[in-house]
């Protein structure tokens, strides 16, 4: 294993960030870390790359206990900085210039700006980027090392959908290198695609942890029903369809959970007919099961929340 979490425990006052967590990462997986905001995956995440020390538990990366020896464990890691900003009168070459100088061993920096299709922005100032560029750099930042382990915080965000998926490909690659990726990210499409194992994590315990499709398999038998609409229907009405198990409404956005997806959707279409909306409804389908309708069962909120 070369991440291996034992009862780790953080407090900030009274509350209990991390809650006697236990977990481990094995060699060349992508390992994804799933929570709301404030569910402590952030804190946890931080404890492993050394960055905040944990009042109780035990952390080794790479058979290394990270409270004796965060300095040689820093020597082996990528962490992606969401503010590469802090720089923003050099170049892109001239900050990761910058950074590979804080490694012993650090990749070309052709290569990496190649990796990351910074290569048209090398002589750009950092202040001068746009997001996306950004983006990509704080992830070049994190692998200029040519890291063991790479911790990517949200990597994607900001990203367009065709370097979102560029940017997949970069972490794939990784994993074909025998590369470990310890991922945070807020896209259920993007951990279900990329992570071998995800846990969930909410106040700080983590509540699920497996692959994407045994976790879907094992807490969903039920298939959706989602379709627009403006206003949506109320919740209370759609629970007394026939076969409904859950309903979630975000904005326009309805989903309707059932275990008996014919009679649920008759029972939809018929509430739409006779309420005058069945030329109001768009995109009215059924799908499978997703991770991100399993983070909504176990944690009641969507992952933005």
């Amino acid at each position: 294993m070369v991440i291996e979490v034992e009862h780790l425990v953080k407090h900030y006052g009274p509350i209990k960030a991390v809650d006697d967590i236990s977990f481990h990462v094995r060699q060349g997986e992508v390992f994804g870390m799933l929570g709301p905001n404030g569910a402590g995956k952030t804190t946890t995440v931080e404890i492993i790359e050394g960055l905040r020390t944990a009042d109780s538990g035990r952390v080794t990366v790479l058979g290394m206990d990270v409270a004796k020896v965060p300095a040689a464990i820093k020597q082996k890691i990528g962490v992606q900085l969401q503010s590469p900003s802090l720089m923003p009168s050099l170049t892109v070459d001239e900050l990761l210039d910058v950074f590979a100088g804080f490694y012993k061993h650090s990749l070309p920096i052709s290569e990496v700006v190649e990796l990351l299709s910074l290569s048209e922005s090398r002589k750009v100032l950092v202040k001068n980027l746009s997001g996306g560029q950004l983006q990509r750099l704080s992830v070049a930042m994190a692998l200029i090392n040519d890291p063991e382990i790479a911790f990517l915080d949200e990597p994607t965000t900001g990203l367009d959908p065709q370097v979102r998926r560029e940017m997949w490909s970069v972490i794939e690659r990784m994993r074909r290198q025998g590369k470990t990726v310890f991922l945070t990210t807020h896209y259920m499409e993007e951990a279900e695609r990329l992570c071998d194992r995800v846990a969930i994590i909410d106040h700080g315990k983590i509540i699920a942890m497996d692959t994407p499709q045994k976790l879907i398999k094992k807490y969903f038998r039920e298939k959706a029903i989602q379709f627009e609409l403006e206003p949506p229907p109320s919740e209370a009405v759609l629970r007394t369809f026939p076969g409904v198990t859950n309903v979630a409404i975000d904005e326009n956005d309805v989903v309707i959970y059932s275990d008996d997806i014919t009679t649920t959707m008759s029972a939809t279409l018929k509430f739409a007919e006779k309420k005058g909306l069945t030329g109001e409804m768009k995109d009215l389908h059924v799908r499978q099961a997703t991770l991100e309708d399993v983070f909504l069962k176990l944690t009641g909120r969507k992952i933005r929340d």
